[in-house]
């Protein structure tokens, strides 16, 4: 009889930690620096000689290069193997991120984030598959739970570091940075981690790729274009809206007629899949990437904290996710990982409908962090269940796949929920606004700035300004729980596909 071929977990206790900690450091790094930039890019306006319009494309190009990239990663992955393309990655990413740190114009910094974001989806693709192959099946839980700990944790890190290095540094520091962490994983990395045993010759279908290309290009960019060009009256937007629409359907025609596809849709096939799939872009990318965006702006535009102090405001939310992640993984191999989405499912949803939206100017800061803990919780008892139960209903030969998947989501769902959050703040502030004119007694406001400026001395139309000032800060402030409710409802949206994974559904049989 002959011996049966060796597992990838078939290693000892030491090596799996050391291939972890080098996966998960490279998938840390990678994550962190999204949300360390999105801090400094409002200051890059000097430096780059552009306005805040211009230093948007630094978020935008990286931000497109990296979901275009995610799509090419699973073959790579088959061609050359897990740790060549993880690798790969991290050398381009480490790469770019020196020559960002040397940029001086506003061109050649979104290059390097180009290829510095393509570098990132080769990174978290293949740090993803590698360190759940490290795990024997009865532990995929608690590795999804380790990883979690890196991905869910560093983006609710990001703001603190990118406060940290631009208050005491300069902004150059957030790329440099990356740089020895970088080297020394490509160095380890070379060293270390195992060679694939089983790569496959595929073919790669550069017609498909192509329009799903253009579709995704397309929606990105009207998505973080939109709020600033106004979304019904500017021409672009609306052609960029059918140039996706036109992008994926050529994509769909393609697959359909192609011999080999580029995505293997047999995948959705399996009902527990397609809600894993849809809980992950509603409650991850809608739903919990909305806080994400908004609890950083709320402490820094709401709360007036400077940038540090607003770091460390999301910080303590952020310490319950790295806490919670392993315990969520543990939990998924001893119960079940449906039954640890459920949940974290609950906990989101009332989190995200009764104690988020009472967050507001008035809150003591103290209590403000505090409220934000259940949230943290909620995200930390989230990312891991939700991995094992893809990658477990998934064929193994299709996890690159799964992962891939999941990570177009999120991009695509995180940019719609971070366009949603942009418009409903700008929309709930305008609201506000009217609502608190309308309700004014016109008599009392004028005797209120007249009062207002013979106390301060000042002339009549600095007391007017000062006032709408004030008027436009608390429709703000106002507008913002509206704001905090309007995400909620993403997530109960994500908690129906949550409850369908309880439900039995026959197994689609495939046609002779």
């Amino acid at each position: 009889m002959q011996e049966s071929a060796k597992q990838s977990w078939d290693i000892s206790s030491k090596e799996r930690a050391i291939f972890s900690i080098i996966v998960m450091t490279g998938a840390f790094m990678a994550i962190l620096d999204t949300t360390v930039v999105d801090v400094i890019v409002p200051k890059l306006t000097g430096p780059l000689s552009t306005d805040m319009y211009g230093v948007q494309w630094i978020i935008t190009s990286y931000m497109i290069a990296a979901a275009i990239a995610l799509l090419i990663t699973e073959y790579l992955i088959k061609k050359f193997g897990a740790k060549y393309i993880f690798i790969a990655g991290v050398a381009l990413f480490t790469a770019f991120s020196f020559m960002c740190g040397m940029s001086d114009t506003l061109s050649f910094i979104i290059f390097a984030r180009v290829f510095q974001g393509t570098g990132e989806a080769l990174i978290m693709v293949t740090s993803h598959i590698m360190i759940f192959s490290y795990f024997p099946p009865k532990k995929q839980g608690l590795a999804m739970g380790i990883y979690g700990l890196g991905v869910s944790f560093a983006p609710a890190l990001g703001p603190t570091i990118g406060g940290y290095l631009t208050e005491y540094y300069n902004w150059r520091m957030v790329f440099f940075i990356n740089v020895p962490v970088g080297l020394l994983l490509t160095i380890s990395g070379l060293m270390f981690l195992p060679k694939d045993l089983n790569l496959k010759k595929i073919n790669f279908n550069f017609l498909s790729f192509f329009w799903i290309s253009v579709g995704t290009i397309s929606i990105l960019i009207m998505l973080s274009k939109g709020q600033q060009r106004g979304w019904m009256n500017d021409s672009l937007i609306g052609i960029l809206f059918f140039t996706s629409i036109i992008g994926y359907l050529i994509y769909i025609l393609s697959e359909m007629y192609s011999k080999h596809t580029l995505i293997d849709f047999s995948l959705f096939k399996n009902p527990t899949f397609t809600n894993g799939i849809l809980i992950y872009f509603f409650i991850l990318g809608f739903g919990m990437y909305q806080y994400f965006y908004l609890l950083p702006v709320y402490y820094e535009h709401i709360k007036m904290l400077p940038t540090l102090d607003a770091g460390i405001s999301v910080f303590v939310f952020a310490v319950f996710i790295g806490i919670f992640s392993p315990i969520a993984g543990i939990l998924s191999d001893k119960l079940g990982a449906k039954n640890v989405v459920l949940m974290a499912t609950i906990v989101y949803v009332l989190t995200s409908f009764f104690i988020l939206p009472t967050l507001n100017y008035y809150t003591p800061l103290v209590q403000a962090q505090l409220l934000t803990i259940p949230f943290g919780i909620g995200m930390g008892l989230f990312f891991a269940p939700v991995t094992v139960l893809l990658l477990q209903n998934a064929p193994k030969e299709k996890g690159e796949l799964a992962i891939v998947l999941m990570d177009y989501v999120r991009f695509v769902g995180g940019s719609f929920g971070t366009a949603l959050a942009t418009n409903n703040m700008e929309y709930f502030k305008n609201l506000n606004f009217l609502h608190m004119n309308e309700l004014q007694n016109s008599q009392f406001v004028m005797q209120y700035i007249q009062n207002f400026k013979d106390f301060l001395g000042i002339s009549s139309d600095l007391a007017y300004a000062s006032f709408g000032r004030y008027e436009t800060f608390m429709s703000y402030n106002y507008g913002f729980s509206s704001v905090f409710a309007s995400a909620a409802i993403w997530g109960a949206i994500g908690s129906v596909f949550t409850a369908l994974l309880f439900v039995k559904f026959k197994p689609i049989k495939e046609k002779n």
